[in-house]
């Protein structure tokens, strides 16, 4: 329990009605969890606004509520208290609730199109390879040092989200990694929380069906880098267009990486295989366990935001040798006969191209490349037909299948990206709705020394149609065929 006064002391109050003298049993945004005593925030959603459950809650047994208007009718028995955006403050509240939690952990977030996943988790490993217990917030998974919590969203809503940080300081962590997405800035789900540092990878079309614009999707970005405070660090790629714009308004101390430019932290590509780079960071060569440019830049910010954690810097050296690619990620696997496969979450054009290009620079002219690729429904259509012309481009051969058709029809999303081919394209690409007749067919048409790329789902394990989880793991399916060529 907390009393009422001291979790109001964490946010700027307009105007309270009633009582501040109050012990909190709860603090809740959905309505359905309420109970007796319960502190009640009402959150505008992109679906439903919460101040329309302030009766229910109300007749549950409510102390308080926090609004941005007050209702008509008002209860003697519940304190109601005004706030600009009750997002803003719920992030703040839930701060509080759990004992600010970010504070007492050296936090660093990843933002950005593509790379998330792989950087934040990266520095989580590197934590944990300098002996410090760390938590992670991933797409992929939660993690509280060793102990795995699934994960549902990349960054979960502000209760679930102190909860988990309140979790890692009990369980002895000192250092947090955590993607930041679009999402989450835009609706201030990372209100209330204390970076000590923020990566920025990339910006590329993307969740335009929620953002609707690119600069929208920039600002809700953006966002997360102009609210760091000014002891923290701010890291961003230098090579990317809008890599400085994430600095302009930022009170942090600010810093870059790069791959071509000059940076304080720079990578260099001295030697790629399909298992491997020779990298070197500031001048000094590492043989590292990833491949392709994309993993370069990740790695690049890895190691940056290693040395601005305050890690020796010949220490970071050898632990970048020992860090092993994320679950879904450029994962590999080969047949007996030599085939190889790579799956890889890659679900925007850009980071199919990144992949792509990663592939031809290994395998250059000495075989083909096979690309199994669909796009996700109820999403972004404009990226179908770019998604298809750009995989098309880079491969020898191009199979669109189902991702996550969702509710729509997957046929009718494959028609979407076959408007993207040209005439020459559509001659060597194939439609098959079914994913894992998909894979099999490229399987089948390939030949050793050849590369099967199958993109879109990565580390998933289902696909969702019509609102139903079906278990599928590209993994598994790339495993059971290939295991069984000759």
């Amino acid at each position: 329990m907390k009393s009422l006064s001291d979790l109001l002391s964490a946010i700027t109050v307009e105007e309270i009605i009633g009582s501040e003298d109050k012990e909190i049993t709860s603090l809740e945004c959905d309505s359905r969890k309420i109970r007796l005593g319960s502190l009640f925030v009402a959150i505008r959603g992109v679906n439903v606004d919460g101040h329309k459950f302030i009766p229910l809650v109300t007749l549950a047994g409510a102390a308080a509520i926090v609004c941005e208007e007050f209702p008509e009718r008002l209860e003697s028995t519940v304190t109601y208290i005004k706030v600009t955006d009750t997002s803003v403050a719920l992030g703040f509240l839930a701060s509080q609730w759990w004992g600010n939690p970010s504070r007492k952990l050296k936090l660093v977030g990843v933002t950005g199109t593509n790379g998330k996943t792989t950087t934040a988790t990266l520095i989580y490993e590197m934590a944990r390879l300098f002996g410090h217990k760390a938590g992670l917030l991933s797409t992929v998974c939660n993690y509280i040092d060793n102990e795995p919590v699934p994960a549902t969203q990349t960054t979960p809503d502000p209760l679930t989200l102190n909860e988990l940080l309140h979790r890692m300081v009990v369980a002895g962590c000192t250092h947090a990694a955590m993607e930041v997405s679009s999402h989450a800035a835009h609706q201030h789900r990372i209100s209330g929380l204390h970076f000590t540092g923020a990566v920025f990878s990339n910006l590329t079309r993307d969740h335009l069906d929620y953002h609707k614009t690119v600069d929208a999707y920039l600002n809700a970005k953006k966002s997360f880098f102009d609210n760091l405070p000014k002891e923290a660090f701010a890291l961003t790629n230098l090579d990317d267009k809008v890599g400085e714009v994430m600095l302009q308004n930022t009170l942090a101390k600010k810093y870059t990486y790069s791959l071509r430019s000059n940076a304080d932290f720079v990578g260099r590509i001295i030697e790629s295989r399909l298992d491997g780079t020779l990298m070197s960071f500031n001048g000094k060569e590492v043989e590292v366990l990833f491949t392709g440019k994309f993993n370069a830049y990740n790695l690049t910010a890895v190691y940056g935001a290693s040395i601005l954690l305050g890690w020796n810097v010949e220490d970071v050296l050898v632990n970048m040798s020992r860090l092993v690619p994320v679950a879904g990620r450029f994962q590999t696997f080969r047949s007996a006969n030599g085939i190889t496969a790579i799956v890889d979450y890659a679900h925007t054009p850009d980071a199919v191209v990144n992949v792509l290009n990663a592939i031809r620079d290994v395998v250059g002219n000495k075989g083909l490349i096979y690309t199994v690729v669909g796009a996700g429904g109820n999403r972004d259509k404009g990226k179908r037909p770019i998604m298809a012309r750009e995989a098309a481009l880079r491969s020898d051969r191009l199979i669109l299948t189902s991702d996550n058709p969702r509710d729509e029809d997957p046929a009718e999303i494959l028609h979407d990206m076959e408007a993207g081919l040209d005439d020459e394209a559509r001659q060597t690409t194939l439609s098959i709705v079914d994913r894992r007749e998909a894979i099999r067919t490229a399987s089948m048409m390939a030949k050793p020394g050849d590369v099967i790329l199958i993109a879109g789902k990565g580390h998933e394990d289902y696909q969702e149609i019509k609102g139903v989880k079906h278990h599928f793991d590209d993994r598994e399916v790339v495993r059971e065929i290939l295991s069984a060529l000759k």
